[in-house]
């Protein structure tokens, strides 16, 4: 009976604890967490905040009692494995409420650490109220703080998922909301022209955009920007970004690659077969390029804990790579992606063009229609569809799903004129804004 122990008990960690229960009733289970929260819904955090989601146990999907009692597996929060001890299959780990040290064996380790908030260093960034957001704790302290001190305005550093989701939520409790993005343009996962309809739909709801600056000075309520602006707000959000935790295993001499996470091979094995890595920290491949790839959201985390159970369950489920396929709603906008950017393309060896579409996103005379952008590059030579963005007021969800299904169906560009998709006048019309951008490709 194999014993098996993983690190992490979130999206990655807990379920992948749990598909291996499925397959197999027999084999001892113990998961470790550093936290004190296992299994929440880390994307539904920002919705909380808002006040959209009222009660905070509504992002819980499980509890350590439950998956004792229900899947006879051992989840023991506040707990941070110390060390990997390769040789002797051995972990090291730390009680955080105890402070005590113990050892545990495997024959089977799974790392599933998630990543750590970046803060930059900045001068007198100690004299202001600062707030990451990444786990149950972190969302607490901020709505706690919310609820006590009713700030008037906030300052977001990082205008990419969390940023924007943040801004949009801290707007609708009445505060007054500045963006810093130390790139050239908000979301700078997106196209530029995609960026530019998001970073509209920002100023119009009332959120003031820096861009290519970041802060360099804080004095309590007092910001200074890089390039000289002063800035006031109550308190401010890094939303700059996560950094992989890898450390435990860099210093297990597991193999960190090009994009600071874990490499792994199709059945997500490190470098040390009896070691799995997933979820944020994880480095895999591109569906398209089979170039190395990180994709911290929750789809790559579920697939790759399927593939993992599956592998450790002796049936060989190879996984071939993410698109990246991601949604984010910003106020009255939907922003959708899958596949290759112009950036990724640009470095890329592709020979690629480009459609874009403008179209409403059902029948113009139906009075419940919106604009809808989108675009949509292939391969100039064998015409394979590389990657898409849609944004749009209603249907960006269903067109993005559309494209993601077709690259990982290796059609073409012009297959997307045949696709029959629903249609009735409150959801499309008889020609899909997807099946228009086919018909207009050359």
């Amino acid at each position: 009976m194999p014993k098996i122990v993983v690190v992490g008990a979130v999206a990655g960690g807990a379920t992948v604890a749990s598909q291996i229960r499925y397959l197999d009733k027999d084999s001892s289970i113990t998961v470790f967490d550093q936290d004190e929260t296992m299994s929440f819904a880390a994307c539904g955090m920002p919705y909380y905040l808002g006040g959209h989601i009222e009660n905070e146990q509504d992002l819980i999907a499980t509890t350590p009692e439950k998956f004792k009692d229900e899947k006879n597996i051992i989840v023991n929060m506040n707990h941070r494995v110390m060390r990997i001890d390769r040789e002797k299959k051995i972990v090291e780990v730390k009680d955080l409420l105890s402070n005590k040290t113990f050892e545990d064996a495997y024959d089977v380790l799974i790392l599933s650490p998630g990543g750590t908030p970046i803060v930059p260093k900045t001068d007198g960034l100690e004299s202001a109220k600062v707030f990451t957001l990444r786990n149950f704790e972190d969302m607490r302290n901020i709505h706690s703080f919310i609820e006590a001190e009713s700030p008037k305005s906030c300052v977001i550093v990082g205008a990419g998922f969390i940023g924007l989701e943040m801004a949009e939520n801290l707007v609708e409790l009445g505060m007054k909301v500045t963006l810093v993005e130390k790139s050239p343009q908000v979301m700078n996962i997106l196209d530029v022209d995609s960026s530019d309809i998001v970073e509209k739909e920002l100023h119009e709801h009332g959120v003031k955009v820096y861009k290519e600056n970041f802060i360099t000075h804080v004095d309590g309520r007092n910001i200074t920007l890089d390039q000289c602006e002063k800035l006031e707000a109550d308190f401010i959000l890094m939303s700059v970004g996560v950094s992989p935790s890898t450390e435990l295993a860099s210093e297990a001499g597991l193999t960190i690659g090009d994009t600071r996470g874990i490499v792994t091979n199709e059945f997500m094995q490190t470098n040390d077969s009896a070691i799995y890595a997933l979820g944020d920290a994880a480095e895999n491949k591109d569906f398209i390029t089979g170039q190395p790839k990180r994709v911290p959201l929750a789809w790559p985390a579920h697939r790759q804990a399927y593939i993992v159970a599956n592998h450790i369950a002796g049936q060989e489920i190879p996984f071939k790579g993410m698109l990246g396929t991601s949604i984010a709603k910003v106020f009255d906008l939907s922003v959708g992606m899958t596949g290759l950017g112009e950036r990724n393309l640009n470095e890329s060896d592709l020979y690629f063009k480009t459609i874009t579409q403008k179209s409403k996103s059902n029948a113009g005379y139906y009075p419940d229609h919106g604009d809808l952008f989108l675009k949509i590059h292939y391969d100039a030579e064998n015409r394979k569809v590389l990657g898409a963005q849609v944004v749009g007021e209603k249907g960006v969800d269903k067109r993005i799903d559309v494209i993601a299904t077709a690259i990982y169906a290796g059609l073409t560009i012009d297959d997307l004129q045949a696709l029959e998709l629903a249609y009735a006048p409150p959801y499309s019309s008889p020609k899909d804004p997807v099946n228009m951008a086919s018909y207009r490709a050359k």
